[in-house]
């Protein structure tokens, strides 16, 4: 088992805080990307041997900003490729405002079985703070859209923590996302990465960053609404209806290989080589034919013992006590005592998992486990 992931670095603008690999360079660089592409998919497929694919994900950047011919052109190679299984989930991300009749028309003829919806809030002045280029109604009629073509495995994405974001805006975009009757939602905090505009914006003092205590109530109504809606919280940052857990995201989580194509990519062997492409288009095109430049490590056994922690306390099913070495465990197990005692973690069927209490601070708890 092992998953694909596409790269797709171009964005028409930028967000004020992402810190993943894009490029606003335009139409001239999409057909020579595409050919790049389609070349580093044909050099590498050796990579897998026979491990069979059931996840593929197209990420970005922002893979609709593709022409939709380009990326069924894609996604119709890497299927021609690499063994993927007839019930893979495959999902492209995309933005609201690129989700039109002809792009979904093109994307329903690929094996597209889950769109990915950037939405972040269903605000509009919240959308304009943070430069996203879609409204609220945009947002809206492209997931209604998605629904209505036969995509009926869509996922929305949400931020909470917004520069003067109030609970009442939140309350509005958790309960507009439910009413939507997508399957998948994912919440996430706002973070503010070195070098993104968002730092600028704070450094100069134009925006605040948001109340902590707020952006915990806010998590915390995003449970308590998830859950009454019938979703099952399955990653601290993850909630879905049941069956419809993110394929390509819980393998990522369980260890599972995966190889990663375009500029900035990332690919995991399933035991400890990590490699990345350098992130850089200019770079990834210039190569030729061939693998693009990338660098690799192979992981220590303490650093394979982190990755554990990080990945699968972050998880519904927790950290499973019997995947680590003698040392590991016992290590574990002290790190774990007090925080045991204070009801933030709980052992159950031999793995540790955060309470609920305990996932309000599992950044704290995770590093107190880890041996970095």
């Amino acid at each position: 088992m092992a998953g694909l992931y596409i790269h797709v670095p171009f964005c028409r603008g930028r967000c004020v805080y992402c810190d993943f690999y894009s490029t606003t360079r335009g139409e001239e660089w999409k057909s020579q990307y595409v050919e790049r592409l389609l070349g580093e998919m044909r050099a590498r497929r050796g990579e897998l041997a026979r491990a069979r694919v059931h996840s593929m994900y197209v990420g970005g950047g922002t893979p609709s900003q593709l022409p939709p011919a380009a990326l069924a052109r894609i996604l119709d190679e890497a299927c021609r490729l690499y063994p993927v299984d007839d019930d893979a989930e495959i999902t492209v991300e995309a933005n609201p405002d690129d989700v039109g009749g002809e792009w979904l028309d093109v994307l329903r003829r690929t094996r597209v079985n889950r769109l990915s919806m950037g939405v972040q809030s269903f605000d509009d002045r919240l959308l304009r703070l943070i430069r996203r280029r879609h409204t609220a109604r945009q947002a809206i009629r492209a997931v209604e859209r998605a629904l209505a073509c036969g995509i009926g495995n869509v996922s929305v994405d949400l931020i909470y923590g917004l520069p003067t974001q109030t609970m009442e805006q939140w309350q509005a975009d958790v309960r507009q996302a439910l009413a939507l009757g997508v399957r998948h939602l994912s919440a996430y905090a706002l973070t503010c990465e070195p070098g993104t505009p968002l730092a600028g914006m704070l450094e100069r003092g134009s925006v605040r960053e948001a109340d902590e205590e707020l952006s915990l109530r806010m998590y915390e109504h995003l449970m308590d609404e998830a859950r009454a809606a019938g979703f099952e919280h399955y990653e601290i940052s993850n909630f879905c209806l049941p069956g419809w857990r993110s394929r390509h995201n819980s393998a990522y989580w369980q260890g599972t290989p995966y190889v990663g194509f375009g500029p900035g990519a990332h690919s995991y062997d399933g035991r400890r080589t990590r490699r990345w492409n350098q992130a850089d288009l200019g770079a990834y095109v210039a190569a030729g034919d061939g693998e693009p430049p990338h660098e690799c490590e192979v992981l220590t056994d303490r650093e394979l013992y982190d990755e554990l922690v990080m990945t699968r306390l972050r998880t519904c099913g927790g950290l499973p006590l019997g995947l680590l070495a003698d040392d590991d465990r016992a290590y574990c197990t002290a790190q774990a005592a007090p925080h045991l005692r204070a009801g933030r973690l709980e052992l159950a069927r031999g793995a540790l998992r955060l309470t609920r209490k305990g996932i309000f601070t599992s950044n704290d708890i995770i590093s107190d486990l880890m041996r970095v």
